[in-house]
């Protein structure tokens, strides 16, 4: 018996150009159905142009793109089963929240009593039911934005587009939606497709993220492989904090790399295929992988002297020069099964790693 999910989205090799200049490079990815899936990159990566060449605002200037199974291009946005979501809402201001979410269905051909009763389902979905009778005006910026969803989730779509909605609102409603949001997508069981530049927002909420720059997929991949095992110095950089090094490889014996810092100091890596002795790289090591200890301890220990403490609230940010080397940051929590010992300015320490922490990089 066959479980895998169906294709929602089929993206191949899709080109993307404005005259001379090309937005999109030979894009190729795949949306199963029912995923929560994220184009993640910094502004001007092609992540919105691709949603709207999935939407149909723009067209395809090479390549096809194919919703379970049909090709869509030349079909027009209406009659695509996919919806957007914006940034900035698009609410009737002179209408109340109900006839808002309904006037999608209306000029679908629904009847005023069925976009009615639609609408207030949705709304429960949100739940907004107790406020369908007010204005957007009279909303707070998160309930307006669950009004624009319910709008949006009205007419069933096969696939929900999201270009980074949440930027508008406020760290801590910003992070209440997010949840919000994955909570509704698995209630309602539909595609959902979400732009975003905010590393963390796409971690938290995403089945699969795809790392975009230049026009270009960097790399494609559940959440926590991605943070882990970063194909390059851009996804490592971009993904979360990290210390990035520059390396010369000094060894590689038994799939492994032995990397030379400079100042003596040198880490061992899994080898990476095209990287040779002698090529200069760079090294990705998490913050939150590395401790301090008066002593070696381990098999990674780098001697250094702490340069500053960073007081982060939930963690403690240590940034340690290595002896005639480069700095390190080093990231523990602020809890009792934290690093329990603060090295103050000055300290000699050692900086140790676990098994595996750091990450050679194909630049």
């Amino acid at each position: 018996m066959n479980t895998e999910s169906p294709i929602a989205i089929d993206v191949r090799d899709a080109v993307k150009r404005y005259g001379e200049f090309t937005a999109l490079k030979k894009i190729s990815l795949s949306i199963k159905d029912n995923e929560f899936f994220t184009l993640l990159g910094p502004s001007g990566c092609g992540k919105t142009t691709l949603l709207r060449m999935i939407a149909g605002f723009e067209d395809v200037t090479e390549g096809q793109i194919y919703l379970y199974g049909d090709e869509i291009e030349g079909l027009p946005p209406n009659k695509r089963p996919v919806n957007t979501v914006f940034q900035n809402y698009a609410l009737f201001p002179h209408m109340s929240v109900l006839d808002n979410v309904g006037f999608g269905l209306e000029m679908r051909g629904a009847s005023k009593s069925d976009a009615r009763r639609r609408g207030g389902e949705v709304l429960e979905l949100v739940q907004l039911s107790q406020f369908a009778k007010r204005k957007p005006s009279q909303l707070s910026g998160g309930q307006q934005q669950r009004v624009a969803l319910a709008r949006a989730l009205a007419p069933q779509p096969k696939v929900l587009l999201l270009d980074e909605p949440l930027s508008a609102l406020d760290l801590k409603l910003r992070k209440a939606m997010q949840i919000e949001l994955k909570h509704l997508q698995r209630e309602t069981g539909i595609t959902f497709i979400f732009v975003t530049h905010d590393q963390e927002e796409a971690l938290t909420m995403s089945d699969r993220i795809a790392v975009m720059s230049a026009g270009e997929l960097q790399q494609l991949g559940k959440a926590r492989d991605i943070y882990e095992r970063p194909h390059n110095k851009f996804v490592a950089d971009f993904i979360g904090e990290t210390n990035l090094l520059e390396v010369s490889v000094d060894k590689i014996d038994n799939g492994h790399a032995i990397c030379h810092l400079g100042g003596g100091h040198s880490l061992t890596c899994n080898a990476v295929d095209g990287i040779d002795v002698g090529t200069r790289v760079h090294i990705s090591v998490r913050p939150e992988k590395l401790f301090t200890s008066d002593a070696p301890s381990g098999v990674e220990s780098l001697k250094g002297i702490v340069k500053e403490n960073i007081y982060l609230g939930t963690d403690l940010s240590t940034i340690i020069n290595l002896d005639e080397g480069p700095d390190f940051t080093v990231r523990t929590s602020n809890s009792e099964r934290g690093n329990k010992r603060i090295f103050e300015p000055g300290a000699q320490v050692f900086v140790n790693m676990e098994m595996g922490a750091a990450r050679l990089l194909v630049d």
